[in-house]
């Protein structure tokens, strides 16, 4: 039976919003000037410039939104639009602490002037290395030192006259004895004028060759003279030790006198008291250690290689040039894209030494860019950098401290013989950590640092309000990416396409997505089937194809689920009447594509006591919304039947070949439909499919995918033949949401398809059936041969057949308990 034409259709020109290509001002979009406004994103626009406006502790930024609405795009536009040019950071530098090593110092310049600096330092330690040495040649200072030296071996040789003198006095002589690579002077006995060992005088005597009493006398007179020479020995040793620190006190005197004349330009050049201070203890570093500026060899091992070169003996003197500036026209802006913790926070390398020991020293300490960033802007990408060991933690920390101590997070660190604590840089950055709204609430709820050091949120909307101010704001963004890209222009047709395009995507008639990016790739692939056909502008046609090749690309499940239908393997009919079974719609999401297919839903109804039995949760295959959808629907049939009998049934709903889950309430009014249908025995137009949740009122509410719903039901008919009466019945509500694609408003446009809006469940059941709904009396009864009347009426009647079953099966039950009873009797 054809649906009446009383049943209320939507207006085709309500089925899908239309952009008229002649509304627009322009013919291409080359007559329009590119986009320079951000648009659709006023409340995270306005919150983002609150929050770098914001020169407090802890005002950084948390951009969330959708992934695909511009957030980081927009985030670098309005930084650079942000960041005033007058602002640039200081350079800077570790140098070595040469009191403490470990210890590095940390010295700020004006920007620019750390690589001079740098360069200074280096070019004061090469010429030092090249005067210095000229100094410790020079003929001045051999006769200083000579004179020294002379005096020393003038005094050390009157101390070996006078003993000398006292030795042959005795009747010695003094012998230099060879004792390893070291001479030294022995005392020896003369006899007959010739120096003999005491050794051998012992043996002498042995042999009474020579008087004992003599040797006695001569062996103690040997002893003393010893310890003459031993204290001589000792003064000598003392000279010789306040010669060397005479020397080494005019190596420092001339060393300071002619290094610091030369470091004068350095100090000058750089007036600042760290740089000052320590120019001063490299000198007097570099003076107490001299022994730099003379070449030195390394001794040779027999029989090893040298496997690692001699170390660089000015190293120490160097400047490491942390953050260099000279190149910043304005604050830094560091999107960081891999945000490890060594290109966060940076790092303090290592290198294996001479001995294979792991070392490092403040020249191995490196930025990273939060550093490099001081002063200015770092965007990253949070859930990137959540991932990442230790970052997370250490970003709270250095924001809630307002200080970075650069360390190395390394597990294997523990090896290391050598350890570097910095000076801890004062941070002064904006940080901004863009995310999706459910990791920001999840770190609302257990991070209780977030709410400290991120106090503000600017949140991007997926879509903004359409109107005429923002479709030409729309026009003028496709101007921006056509020239930015160097697409081909777009007409007014292809403009109004795209728009029309970004209102489909949003869900609703007056909204437009801001999901750029997607729009922005469209436009491209608008542009290639456009150079295919080589047009020299782009327009609808190209637009449309890019659209249709895109789902193609994706529908290859859809497909499969058609081809399904077709054959008879999912059962779906489009024609005809059946009792307690309608076709609702289902959506499938895919991720990158969606879209709608048909599904039987049965009920089936009879007497009993078990309720309205959900076989999808009996089986374990309804999510927690399905489920709340049936009790729904309980409540409705108890509110509407149940007010003067009990609601007495046993009735199943089952989603028929459903093997992958059911979850959502927008099938609850169909599932109400099929129960009305099993209870009335009214047959159900299978060529009329259904959507919509529905209220224990009986009120029908709006769902999601209503678009891809209706035109997935469209193409299961088109595909099996289009016979005039098919149609879908969606919630009123729904109607704003209604972008339909165009081959599905032409069909509805010749009356080959119809949409139908209802707000209840008595006006849907009307049009599942051909048959009045009925309206409640004032006696609480319905029209005779209306819908509501045959439930009430099968309702009443399971209810009192259900009480005579069991009033019969009690009267069985007395009838054997009393003949039991009378045999028992004759018994006795």
């Amino acid at each position: 039976m054809p649906a009446k034409k009383s049943y209320n259709e939507i207006p085709v020109k309500k089925l899908r919003w239309r952009l008229s290509p002649t509304s627009l001002p322009f013919k291409t979009t080359d007559e329009l000037k590119p986009l320079k406004a951000i648009i659709g994103q006023d409340r995270g626009v306005e919150a983002f410039r609150f929050g770098m406006g914001m020169e407090k502790q802890g005002y950084n930024v948390f951009v969330t939104g959708m992934a695909g609405t511009g957030r980081m795009a927009t985030v670098k536009k309005l930084i650079k639009e942000i960041s005033k040019n007058d602002r640039i950071p200081d350079d800077l530098c570790y140098v070595n602490n040469y009191e403490n090593p470990e210890s590095p110092f940390l010295i700020r310049l004006k920007k620019g002037n750390g690589i001079a600096f740098k360069k200074a330092v280096h070019d004061l330690v090469e010429t030092l290395k090249k005067k210095i040495p000229q100094i410790f040649e020079s003929q001045e200072y051999i006769s200083a030192k000579k004179e020294v030296m002379q005096a020393y071996e003038a005094q050390g040789k009157s101390f070996f006259k006078i003993l000398d003198q006292k030795v042959k006095e005795q009747g010695f002589t003094l012998v230099d004895i060879q004792m390893g690579q070291v001479k030294r002077p022995e005392v020896m006995p003369l006899v007959d004028g010739n120096p003999v060992n005491i050794d051998q005088l012992e043996e002498m005597v042995e042999k009474e060759r020579f008087p004992k009493e003599e040797y006695e006398k001569l062996k103690e007179k040997q002893a003393k003279l010893r310890e003459q020479i031993d204290t001589i020995f000792l003064d000598l040793r003392d000279l010789q030790k306040e010669v060397q620190e005479k020397i080494e006190k005019m190596d420092r005197v001339m060393f300071i006198e002619t290094a610091s004349q030369l470091a004068v330009p350095l100090t000058k050049k750089f007036k600042s008291e760290p740089v000052r201070k320590y120019i001063s203890a490299m000198l007097e570093d570099m003076a107490g250690n001299l022994d730099i500026f003379r070449p030195q060899s390394q001794p040779a091992i027999p029989g090893m290689l040298t496997l690692l070169p001699e170390g660089d003996r000015f190293q120490p003197y160097q400047v490491n040039l942390l953050v260099d500036n000279k190149d910043q026209k304005g604050p830094p802006v560091i999107v960081e894209t891999y945000p490890t913790y060594r290109n966060l926070f940076g790092a303090i390398e290592r290198v294996v030494d001479r001995s294979g020991i792991w070392r490092t020293d403040f020249s191995k300490i490196k930025a990273g860019s939060l550093i490099k960033a001081n002063g200015g802007y770092l965007v990253i990408n949070l859930i990137d950098a959540i991932v990442e060991p230790g970052v997370w933690r250490a970003l709270k920390r250095a924001l809630k401290s307002e200080k970075l101590e650069i360390e190395t997070y390394d597990p294997f660190y523990l090896f290391t013989t050598s350890g570097l604590k910095p000076e801890p840089i004062d941070l002064d950055v904006k940080v901004v950590v863009v995310s999706d709204p459910y990791l920001y609430h999840l770190l609302q709820a257990f991070d209780e640092d977030v709410k400290k050091i991120f106090k503000v949120r600017a949140d991007f909307d997926t879509s903004m309000k359409k109107n005429e101010n923002n479709i030409q704001q729309y026009a003028e963004f496709i101007r921006m990416k056509t020239k930015e890209d160097k697409i081909r222009p777009l007409d007014r047709t292809a403009v109004a396409a795209l728009v029309e395009e970004a209102v489909r995507m949003t869900g609703r008639q007056e909204k437009i997505s801001t999901s750029f990016p997607d729009i922005t790739d469209l436009l491209r692939e608008a542009d290639f089937w456009a150079g295919q056909e080589k047009e020299p502008t782009i327009q609808e046609s190209h637009v449309d194809k890019a659209i249709e090749s895109r789902i193609y690309r994706s529908k290859m499940i859809e497909e499969h689920i058609q081809e399904m239908i077709d054959r008879g393997t999912l059962m779906i009919d489009v024609e005809g009447e059946v009792l307690g079974q309608v076709n609702g719609m289902a959506i499938y999401n895919l991720g990158d594509y969606m879209f709608g297919k048909p599904s039987r839903i049965t009920a089936s109804t009879s007497m009993g006591r078990a309720g309205i039995i959900n076989i999808e949760r009996e089986s374990d295959m309804s999510g927690n919304t399905h489920n709340k959808g049936v009790l729904i629907l309980s409540g409705y049939l108890r509110e509407k039947y149940a007010q003067d009998k009990p609601l007495t049934i046993s009735a199943s709903i089952a989603f028929e070949q459903s093997y992958g889950g059911v979850d959502g309430d927008s099938a609850s009014s169909t599932e109400i439909y099929a129960l009305l249908s099993s209870l009335s025995k009214a047959p159900i137009r299978q060529y009329i499919a259904v959507t919509g949740s529905v209220n224990q009122k009986g009120e029908i509410q709006a769902i999601g995918g209503v678009n891809q719903k209706i035109e997935g039901f469209y193409d299961c008919c088109r595909v099996k033949k289009l016979t005039k009466k098919q149609g879908v019945m969606i919630p009123e509500s729904n109607v704003k949401d209604l972008m339909l694609r165009k081959d599905v408003v032409r069909a509805v446009k010749k009356g080959q398809f119809h949409v139908y809006p209802v707000k209840t469940i008595d006006e849907g059941i009307e049009i599942l059936t051909g048959k009045k709904a009925g309206e409640r009396k004032a006696d609480g009864s319905f029209p005779k041969g209306t819908i509501n009347y045959l439930v009430d009426q099968k309702l009443r009647e399971l209810a009192e057949g259900l009480k005579k079953f069991g009033d019969k099966e009690n009267n069985k039950k007395k009838k054997a308990r009393t003949r039991k009873k009378s045999a028992a009797k004759k018994k006795n």
